[in-house]
């Protein structure tokens, strides 16, 4: 593919409606395809948390989509950041390359990479983030790969520049209620990750309710992540630069829940030296948010009540209440409705938090976004640990899709803070690409669990059953070969499917199919 043959296809994917993960993931492709090079990243700047988030990705593991590599902490890419022109590392460069291990061509091999240029992005004349290219091969990128790199700049540029003015259409949009079709919600980077659907109508919905001031009810499972969404609730809302305050209600004693909520006045009762101000007028103008709202004693509920009906807040020992300007965020993983047949919940207050719940999906249902959460996770242990490059076995990354996690994220989060400590304390060296095996992870999973998500539906079965069974077979056979004559890549899979890259991209993840290793 020449240089030229690579300029047309960029300004042709410029020219017509794309999501902007599309665009991106085509161009990606297209350099890999166009470099011979072993993987490519598109990656962009959070400048607030001082990392870079990759965008798209071609020839690295799925996992680093969740990645967030620290400037502080990969100095290859902060070079590139630096530099208005190409970089290019020869093998032998000292500085540690942040995709070691990370390849997906023989991925359970340690493979270290040993060429990689990249270069700068920007966007209205700020940087936006950086494209790397690596290759396993030494001198892959001469003094001439990297004149055409530089000639193609502004063209990525451009590719990147319209994702940016996309995303300022749609914050247009969303003001007014009328998201964009096709394209994907952006919000501030929280640890909110997910590419499955469910995930992305969560993000979608956040993001129209938090433009009301309407109390929210986040509903889910223990470890689901409430509290992340919570806190992008409030970002995302008018009310972003005032406070949001915490309470615990499992944690607030039935005595003192009414003066820990609206504080009290001096000689209010026995021990009140002072006045105190409570959480509710802490959290004026800003966001209340009351984690596990089923545990709120009854009084205290009655006072909540009044809060929400009369915009006001009343300290113990007062006899005027005052004025409040507070949105309250509910959380729970109990059922209220339960809980107001049982009168442990009065009902009228459970009609007033629940003007717009929010049913968060347990990590089960979410699909390949364990990988994405995995991918992160690893990356902030390998910063932990000092190791070189932290990763999964391909066993690995199967059986944490099989497993049912019933303590959702958090649960996950501690697998993997756990195996990380187990690999090292039993001799990984903090130098070399350190592999977490599926007997680290020490999943307890029952038999009877990990048929019900691995075992493939008998084609011989009776029903309506056998014909879908059927079916998924046939598509994932399609996509296996397609994408192994293709060497795995969406776009030239696609087109010999003769399907549009992003559809066949959203048939994998229905289908839970994982790209082929070679």
């Amino acid at each position: 593919m020449t240089l030229f043959s690579v300029s047309v296809q960029l300004l042709s994917d410029l020219s017509v409606e794309l999501p902007a993960a599309v665009r991106q993931q085509r161009l990606v492709e297209l350099l890999s395809d166009h470099f011979g090079c072993g993987a490519v990243a598109l990656l962009s700047l959070d400048a607030e948390a001082d990392v870079l988030r990759p965008e798209a990705i071609v020839g690295l593991s799925s996992d680093t989509l969740g990645r967030r590599f620290a400037l502080a902490q990969h100095p290859r890419l902060a070079a590139i950041l630096r530099r208005s022109d190409v970089t290019r590392f020869p093998h032998d460069s000292p500085l540690p390359d942040p995709y070691d291990g990370l390849l997906a061509e023989r991925p359970d091999e340690p493979l270290r990479v040993h060429d990689c240029m990249g270069i700068a992005l920007e966007v209205e004349g700020r940087p936006w983030g950086v494209l790397t290219l690596d290759a396993l091969t030494t001198g892959s990128f001469d003094d001439d790969a990297q004149h055409q790199l530089t000639q193609l700049l502004p063209l990525l540029q451009a590719v990147v520049r319209v994702g940016h003015l996309e995303a300022a259409l749609r914050a247009a949009a969303q003001s007014v209620g009328a998201p964009l079709p096709g394209v994907r919600d952006t919000a501030p980077d929280r640890g909110l990750l997910g590419d499955s659907d469910a995930m992305q109508l969560l993000l979608h919905e956040l993001a129209v309710v938090a433009e009301t001031d309407m109390p929210v009810l986040l509903l889910g499972e223990t470890g689901v992540g409430k509290e992340l969404l919570a806190q992008q609730l409030h970002a995302l809302s008018r009310r972003s630069a005032l406070p949001l305050v915490h309470v615990n209600c499992a944690a607030l004693p039935e005595a003192l829940a009414e003066g820990e909520l609206y504080g009290h006045l001096r000689g209010a009762f026995p021990g009140a030296l002072q006045d105190r101000l409570g959480r509710v007028e802490a959290a004026d103008g800003g966001t209340l948010l009351l984690e596990e709202v089923g545990e709120l004693p009854l009084a205290a509920q009655v006072r909540l009540l009044r809060t929400l009906q009369n915009a006001e807040a009343q300290r113990l020992g007062e006899a005027t209440p005052r004025s409040v300007d507070v949105r309250v965020i509910a959380t729970t993983n109990r059922s209220l409705r339960e809980l107001v047949q049982t009168g442990a919940f009065r009902a009228d207050l459970y009609h007033r938090l629940s003007v717009y719940p929010i049913q968060i999906p347990p990590l089960r249902e979410r699909g390949r976004d364990v990988l994405l959460l995995a991918g992160r996770l690893l990356e902030t242990n390998r910063a932990r640990l000092g190791l070189r490059s932290l990763r999964l076995s391909t066993e690995a990354k199967q059986a944490l899709r099989r497993y049912r996690w019933p303590g959702n994220v958090r649960e996950l989060e501690q697998v993997l803070g756990r195996a990380a400590l187990k690999a090292v304390s039993r001799g990984a060296s903090r130098t070399e690409i350190v592999t977490l095996g599926v007997e680290l992870l020490d999943l307890d999973e029952a038999p009877s669990d990990i048929g019900a998500q691995a075992a493939p539906v008998p084609v011989q079965a009776k029903g309506v059953g056998s014909l879908r069974a059927r079916v998924e077979a046939c598509q994932r056979a399609a996509l296996t070969q397609a994408m192994a004559a293709h060497g795995g890549r969406w776009a030239a899979a696609a087109r010999a499917l003769g399907v549009d890259a992003s559809n066949l991209q959203k048939l994998a993840r229905r289908l839970n199919w994982e790209p082929p290793q070679r």
